[in-house]
């Protein structure tokens, strides 16, 4: 049965890790590709590429041709670029600052509620997210669940207008992707050894010293886990930005949907799809160099 297995480890490594290598390059390496192929390609009119080569798609995110055919600075795909990230970051931001005293919380607890806790940190994971995002709706709508009750008592007088503004983005991003920041933070809480907590007030250390020089520093790694699997998915959301910004507001995610979809520019989708990948790259070498000087010190001390 073994003579056709390789004789050596190198070979039995690989043999065991050929399905894995398979399913990567199925379902990502070559769609991947396919959009990079497409992104140096020419449009066509009616969907689809035309096989011939050109840089129009790349020109076209931060340039367009005037009515004298001259080339043109154009800033509107780079501000809806710029205001992806900037929801992106600030929606990170709620979740660090939410996810982070959830996470310390959890770990606090006794074993054998910890795993409670963390069953309800993923309950939405359960429910599909274009469902969550239509409750959001019901909550800041106009006569909504927060506006109803105040034009009720008589504590405002018009509408707050929260919805497809880039507040109400902001919350839904938060809300959609909170859980991917609390579990990268709870897994390196729950490794933390608490007699360093003891030693430091020992040494007379108040509570936010020991919060911000033992345990933030110790649990690093999963904030920057947590800060990267929680960015990126945001940086492409399509489902928030288009439901509680109204179309009004787009987003990276949005805009690329919108060119394979309606304009039928596939390159210039593609393009853009490229970009948001390149993002993707940038934040995991970072991860990846984060982790690797950690244990360089690690393995120095």
């Amino acid at each position: 049965m073994s003579d056709w297995l390789p004789k050596s480890a190198a070979g039995r490594r690989w043999l065991g890790l050929a399905p894995s290598y398979i399913v990567i390059g199925i379902f990502m390496l070559i769609p991947m590709v396919i959009m990079a192929v497409f992104s140096f390609l020419e449009p066509n009119p009616y969907g689809g590429v035309k096989p011939v080569g050109s840089w129009a798609a790349y020109i076209k995110i931060a340039f367009e041709y005037d009515l004298e055919d001259k080339l043109v600075f154009n800033p509107g795909y780079l501000n809806i670029i710029w205001r992806s990230f900037q929801l992106s970051f600030g929606a990170t931001l709620l979740c660090l600052i939410f996810g982070f005293p959830v996470a310390y919380y959890i770990t606090l607890q006794p074993e054998n509620r910890r795993n409670f806790y963390i069953y309800l940190v993923t309950i939405p994971f359960w429910t599909n997210l274009l469902i969550r995002t239509f409750a959001w709706i019901i909550i800041l709508g106009r006569g909504g669940v927060i506006e109803a009750p105040l034009l009720a008592t008589g504590i405002i007088d018009d509408s707050l207008r929260m919805m497809y503004t880039d507040g109400a983005i902001a919350i839904g991003l938060t809300y959609s992707y909170l859980p991917l920041m609390v579990l990268p933070i709870y897994a390196s809480l729950e490794k933390l050894d608490f007699r360093l907590l003891d030693a430091a007030s020992d040494l007379y250390a108040n509570r936010l010293e020991i919060m911000t020089k033992v345990v933030i520093p110790l649990c690093k790694p999963g904030i920057i886990a947590g800060c990267i699997l929680v960015f990126i998915p945001c940086v492409g959301a399509f489902i928030a930005p288009n439901l509680l910004g109204g179309g009004k507001k787009l987003m990276l995610g949005s805009l690329v949907q919108f060119q394979f979809a309606s304009a039928r520019n596939w390159p210039f989708g593609g393009a853009l799809s490229m970009l948001l990948l390149s993002v993707v790259v940038i934040a995991l070498i970072f991860y990846a160099r984060a982790a690797k000087n950690r244990a360089a010190l690690e393995g120095s001390a």
